[in-house]
């Protein structure tokens, strides 16, 4: 099965969980405090629905439009802005007719089920299968360093002993926290044996992003071939797999960020590399591309016993996925610093780009792991204060909490007019940017 079909019917099932226990979320308070919910739908029927049935008072369904779900709950002012049923005076089943804290609750509950559930999920999969951890000793040369680094004292093969006092338990995960999390101090080795504690300004994540270096710290590995790009320049030039470069133009090669730095600096020039296979050296020249990369991708020096399984026990697996969940949270919330700058603004994607979160082979630990970080995702984004996701709803009925007065319904409805129109235009933006970047890039 092709990958991205693959890719694709992952997403649909992962959404489908999520948005349906997001709005039982909704739904289940709502019945708890009497409240009359008309109908709960999986994706959106405008105009018909694929399917329908009505169960007591509300009816359940699923739309043709897969952009989300909904609970309609009387006497509220939502996306279907029944303007008809608030005209009419207040009946005591609806929700404009509930005590605040009680409209509150209900309004946090998808919220509130997202988050837990992603806590829930990674709990799972730690107790299920475990977690990976790569230390230190799977790369005995230590880093290369991206230039943007090394002004604050970071040198090719540094070893990264502790980030902020704490021993990284995935030596492959450093890069992420330099840029997303952030660290004030690291502790490193250099390739001379000397320990060192740098110290790093608070901008630094920011600066990388922009800078391009989303990756300042790689491992230093041997520049060997692990796979070509069909028809790309190496693959041209007759380079193949399990080839090992020892020289670019006359220029002794030890790693594979040296070899690396070389075709990017190479201006479009044909490099003359000496390329070592089955024990027996030759002269192949290769011209790079128009972005100075050849089409070349390295053999991973992970072995099997460079991994450790840790297991989780049940009473185990809680605490240290609510503890995952919450770094996955704060990480994401960090990074959203990134969409100020001109090149965050770029990199917004819509479901293309979130389908890219899924392996591309079926694989349930994947497929749950992905699932709960779209869940604890989808928690932040509807608590924003922006009128017609939950967050909107929870700031109206705050400031009525506060200061004792209910916002008009005028203004309500006008709110989630904007907000709608808001949302709409952000749907399109990012699934544009998907769309250019698949076409042109």
């Amino acid at each position: 099965m092709s990958p991205i079909l693959v890719k694709a019917i992952q997403l649909f099932l992962s959404l489908s969980i999520l948005i349906i226990l997001h709005e039982l979320g909704h739904f289940i308070p709502a019945k708890l405090f009497k409240t009359r919910v008309e109908k709960f739908f999986l994706f959106f029927d405008v105009k018909f629905a694929l399917f329908k049935k009505k169960i007591g008072e509300t009816v359940y369904g699923i739309g043709w439009l897969p952009l989300g779900g909904y609970v309609k709950i009387s006497g509220m002012i939502d996306e279907s802005m029944d303007k008809e049923q608030m005209a009419q005076p207040p009946q005591p089943w609806e929700f404009r007719s509930k005590p605040a804290w009680q409209r509150l609750i209900i309004m946090i509950g998808g919220v509130t089920v997202n988050l837990l559930l992603g806590f829930i999920i990674y709990a799972m999969v730690l107790l299920v299968w475990g977690k990976e951890e790569i230390s230190q000793d799977a790369f005995p040369n230590g880093f290369a360093v991206a230039e943007q680094l090394k002004q604050y004292g970071f040198q090719d093969g540094d070893k990264i002993l502790k980030l902020d006092n704490e021993k990284p338990d995935n030596i492959l995960n450093v890069s992420r926290q330099l840029v997303v999390r952030g660290a004030n101090t690291v502790e490193v080795k250099h390739a001379n044996g000397k320990k060192e504690v740098l110290s790093l300004p608070d901008s630094l994540g920011t600066y990388l992003y922009t800078q391009g270096a989303l990756y300042p710290l790689t491992p230093r590995i041997a520049p060997v071939l692990d796979s070509i790009i069909p028809d790309g320049p190496a693959d041209r030039a007759g380079l193949r797999a399990e080839d090992r470069i020892v020289s670019v133009n006359g220029k002794a090669i030890t790693f594979w960020d040296e070899l690396t730095h070389k075709i990017k600096n190479s201006n479009g020039e044909p490099l003359r590399l000496v390329v070592e296979r089955n024990k027996l050296t030759d002269t192949i020249s290769v011209k790079p591309s128009e972005d100075n990369t050849i089409g070349i991708a390295p053999k991973s020096p992970i072995k099997r016993e460079d991994i450790t399984k840790k297991s989780y026990s049940l009473a185990e697996a809680i605490p240290a996925g609510v503890k995952f969940g919450y770094w996955q949270l704060r990480d994401y919330v960090s990074s959203m610093k990134f969409l100020f700058t001109k090149k965050g603004a770029t990199e917004v994607g819509g479901f293309g780009t979130i389908a890219k979160l899924f392996p591309d082979t079926w694989d349930w630990q994947g497929f749950w792991m992905s699932t709960a970080f779209i869940s604890i995702i989808l928690a932040f984004m509807n608590i924003l204060p922006i009128p017609a996701l939950d967050g909107g709803h929870v700031m109206f009925l705050l400031y009525e909490m506060i200061t004792g007065r209910k916002p008009s319904e005028k203004f309500l409805e006008y709110a989630q007019m904007v907000g709608f129109f808001l949302l709409i235009a952000l749907l399109l933006y990012a699934n544009g940017n998907d769309l250019y970047k698949a076409i042109f890039k």
